[in-house]
């Protein structure tokens, strides 16, 4: 039915007359309510249907109908509105109002009309008649690289579907703007235009960037300055710096809160050097269009130069004078320094720093209050007082952590410091960020400490901890050609395990979660070699000590491969297999950060046929049962994946039995074995076997050595001499293998500036034997170079990383039984985001490997230098690439190695 009145109201008009009669709030632009028409006519009479609408009367509301364009169903519409069927509402009045009101809320109509169909008797029909906003269907960004587009997309949440109205373009445009403003891309415009279709439903976006080029500085100019250098206050700019082609680590480019920022450290630098009314008169930036850069110039005030005076300590019962004179470091006399007072009082860059309100917070005094204040000047020296206020010892209340959807709470409830009904202390809180970021489940840089129901009254505080779960399980699926033929590996890590519901079907998401444990299953083949290993580990045996116990199981195949001919060998294989259990306790005695660590292996070689070189006999078996015992200490910061501070130690012994103590066997006169074979003493040269020529040569074992005058097959001619077999030799002597390896690790972090840490490592390992006679065993040695990476390996060697030269190739071809390794790193991270961490580094590094401790020389190493990438993915571990120069020649050598690249998968952190 058409509406029987169609005025259309002004908005002034509306709102003055619904104020006035009514007393209705404003009512928003743009909607148009033709039911108050009566409202501008006066007491007009308006028939329909021979029906008088009267001044605010009251109605029977008997339907609302839905009309115009608009997706959603009529009754989804009519609830929006608030207004139900056999509602009394009063036209005009605040029912039609409100409706309106909550429809313009909604932000998905750009007009809106209510009319009056029909009135019968008290009973009124209306007509909403409604307008949506568009949806968008496409968006294109212009201006910027391909790469860029995606992260713009995410970032300004441009979803197909969403509503496009004046608050979404205006946000996205001024969200852009500000991003590259930034970025030094001071005269960035955005231009955003849509496209609506033929319905006018769905529109498209077009986002145009003009970055324009970065605004640099061309000059900072400083006047007033006599006692500090200018080239002093440039070192304070540390964001804002001239144009310089030669400096790459920091580009110059004008940001004007970063600029703001520099000027208060030109202060702080001039407040560092004693000089406390130091001031900045005035500043000014002075633009060129012509060559996009700025101008700078700061006139100083520098005031004359301060020293301490007395220092006096008022309000403290807790500690003594002498205890906080201690801490504070500073004594009469010194150059006033206002940045260093105030870092020793607080140190707001360190929240674990060693000052004086942390002294108190680490005790319980959460409520306490110290000031530095200025209580005399007499000529260039200034007394002080420190005042403090104690307040009451605070305790934590109630603990609690949000934010754990996969992960179970008893988790991470376990690793915090701070317990309920404990003193508070400030350095247990800090102590738990570090403990949730270990865990490896959430993202470190988003862990946060709330502080909730602080009541000083009762001394008491809950403390509710945020986290931000991320992946923590990976999978690596490979396949590539290697080694002469194709090789496959599938691994699959599941970092936050839960064994206890391997069979409750419904935990399955897609496996079992939340508990913390570690399950790691890895697969590797190829046409000649096969590998398979599980792993477990527990870190809380039996849920009430952090207690970790890990098992692991391994078996591995290889046969013999003529890498020329491609051909695979069935009958001639080389096997082993692997077990091991360990037990790592966290000790409370230096401190809990120490963990002893134990753990029993056993490895079976077994050789069948297999004569290659690697080991001195090709039938029989070789067993490695060793106990493992380390002492480690790690404190390294709270983000596992890039730690800004902290270090770890670590020192360990690997141990087998002193077999040849009691076997009874005389390693030093094994020649008494009973199988021979004949060495030959004579001159080289060929006989013929069935049409093959055979070389014989001086030192050669067989079974017989034929010879010209006496061909005898099983005879020995007289420059033969019966010898033992070196096979049967080896054999009985690495029937069990005897050794002892000893080795030590100290890895540090240190925050140099900012997020730019330096890290500083060192190795050391050495193998040694019981019995000199037996000798070292060929398993279990050092081989140094390279990337440290090793796909598998047949004699249980260990590969250390030493970046500049090829893998393995700074130890002998038998590996080095002692070797030391040197590292400086500095890293810096680009992003830190937990779907992928991204850091950049730059190293010198350098180690060597030896044959004997007779030999070894701390100082005799070969040195490489370089830089490299770094990215942590949490689906498929860490992958990075280095770019190094080795600056020595590799043993044998004679030229430098030269430029290296090294590709990292999966290696630790």
């Amino acid at each position: 039915m058409k509406p029987l009145l169609a005025i259309k109201i002004e908005k002034d008009d509306l709102e003055k007359q619904v104020n006035k009669f009514h007393n209705t709030t404003m009512l928003k632009k743009g909607f148009k309510l033709l039911l108050f028409a009566f409202i501008i006519l006066g007491n007009s009479t308006i028939f329909a249907q021979d029906t008088k609408l009267e001044n605010g009367k009251d109605y029977i509301l008997a339907d609302v109908e839905v009309t115009g364009k608009v997706q959603y169903n009529q009754q989804t519409v009519v609830t929006f509105t608030g207004l139900e069927k056999g509602q009394k509402i009063r036209v005009p009045g605040e029912e039609i109002s409100l409706a309106i009101k909550k429809l313009w809320k909604l932000g998905l109509f750009n007009d809106v009309n209510f009319y009056i169909n029909k009135i019968e008797g008290d009973s009124i029909y209306l007509e909403l008649n409604l307008m949506e906003l568009p949806k968008l269907a496409d968006v294109k960004i212009q201006g910027v690289k391909k790469g860029k587009t995606e992260d713009l997309l995410k970032e300004t949440d441009l979803k197909k579907g969403k509503v496009v109205n004046e608050n979404l373009i205006t946000t996205t445009k001024n969200y852009i703007e500000n991003k590259y403003k930034k970025d030094g891309y001071y005269n960035t415009k955005v231009i955003i235009s849509n496209t609506p279709d033929s319905t006018g439903t769905e529109v498209k976006m077009l986002v145009n960037i003009d970055k324009g080029e970065k605004v640099k500085v061309k000059n900072i100019d400083f006047s007033g300055n006599e006692q500090l250098t200018d080239a002093k206050l440039l070192k304070a700019f540390k964001n804002t710096k001239k144009r310089n082609f030669v400096r790459f680590y920091k580009r110059s480019k004008y940001i004007k809160e970063k600029y703001k920022e520099d000027l208060a450290s030109v202060i702080s630098k001039y407040k560092e050097n004693g000089f406390r009314d130091a001031r900045i008169t005035s500043d000014s930036v002075t633009y060129d269009k012509n060559s996009n850069t700025v101008a700078i110039k700061v006139n100083l005030e520098e005031g004359r130069k301060y020293y301490f005076g007395d220092i006096r300590y008022l309000g403290n019962t807790i500690y003594t004078d002498r205890q906080l004179s201690q801490l504070l470091g500073v004594k009469r006399g010194d150059v006033y320094n206002g940045v260093l007072l105030q870092k020793r009082i607080a140190d707001e860059t360190k929240p674990d720093g060693e000052d004086i309100t942390n002294l108190y917070q680490n005790n319980g005094y959460l409520f306490s209050s110290i000031n530095a204040v200025e209580v005399r000047t007499v000529n260039d020296t200034i007394d002080f007082e420190i005042r403090i206020t104690e307040g009451p010892i605070a305790y934590f209340n109630k603990i609690s952590v949000v934010g754990n959807d996969k992960t179970n709470d008893h988790v991470i409830y376990r690793e915090l410091k701070t317990k309920p009904g404990q003193k508070y202390s400030k350095e247990l809180l800090i102590r738990s960020i570090r403990e949730i970021g270990q865990l490896g489940f959430f993202d470190p840089e988003a862990i946060k400490p709330d502080f909730k129901n602080v009541d000083p009254q009762a001394g008491t505080v809950d403390i509710e901890y945020n986290v931000v779960e991320k992946g923590s399980s990976q999978i690596e699926l490979q396949g590539g050609y290697g080694g002469g033929g194709f090789i496959g590996t599938l691994g699959l890590s599941f970092n936050n395990f839960s064994i206890r519901n391997l069979f409750n079907k419904e935990a399955y998401t897609p496996v079992p979660m939340g508990d913390g444990q570690k399950l790691a299953l890895r697969l590797q083949g190829s046409t000649y070699f096969q590998t398979y290993s599980l792993s477990f580990s527990e870190p809380w045996l039996g849920g009430k000590k952090p207690v970790n116990f890990s098992a692991s199981i391994s078996h591995s195949k290889q046969f013999l491969y003529n890498y020329a001919t491609r051909d695979v060998t069935r009958d001639q294989s080389f096997n082993i297999t692997s077990f091991s259990v360990g037990l790592a306790k966290r000790l409370r005695v230096p401190d809990d950060y120490f963990v002893l660590s134990q753990a029993v292996s056993f490895q079976y070689y077994d050789l069948n046929n297999y004569n290659t070189g690697l080991f001195t006999f090709g039938d029989g078996a070789s067993r490695n049962l060793a106990y493992t015992i380390g002492l480690s200490r790690n404190s390294k910061g709270s983000n596992p994946i890039f730690p800004m501070y902290g270090s770890d130690f670590s020192v360990s012994a690997k141990f087998t039995l002193p077999y040849s103590a009691f076997n009874g066997v005389d390693y030093g006169n094994l020649e008494n074995l009973e199988e021979y074979k004949y060495k030959y003493n004579g001159s080289p040269y060929t006989y013929s076997d069935n049409g093959v020529d055979i070389l014989v040569t001086e030192g050669d074992y067989l079974e017989a050595i034929p010879s010209t005058s006496n061909p005898t097959p099983k005879k020995a001619n007289s420059l033969a001499t019966a010898a033992a077999d070196p096979a049967k030799v080896d054999q009985e002597k690495y029937k069990w293998l005897e050794y002892y390896k000893i080795k030590f690790k100290a890895d540090t972090y240190q925050r140099i500036y900012g997020k730019l840490v330096l890290r500083a490592l060192g190795e050391f390992g050495f193998m040694g034997a019981y019995d000199h006679e037996r000798g070292l065993v060929p398993f279990e040695r050092f081989y140094l170079g390279g990337d440290g990476l090793a796909n598998y390996s047949l004699d249980g060697r260990e590969t250390i990383q030493l970046r500049g030269y090829p893998n393995n190739s700074l130890s002998s071809t038998d590996g080095g039984t002692v070797y030391n390794k040197y590292s400086l790193e500095l890293r810096y991270p680009i992003t830190l985001n937990p779907s992928a961490s991204i850091y950049a580094l730059t190293f010198v590094e350098a180690g060597a490997a030896f044959n004997d401790f007779k030999n070894y020389n701390p100082f005799a190493v070969q040195r490489s230098a370089g830089l490299g990438l770094r990215v942590f993915m949490p689906a498929f571990g860490l992958l990075g690439i280095d770019f190094a120069h080795g600056f020595d020649p590799v043993p044998g050598d004679t030229q430098k190695s030269g430029w290296q690249t090294h590709f990292i998968i999966g290696q630790q952190f």
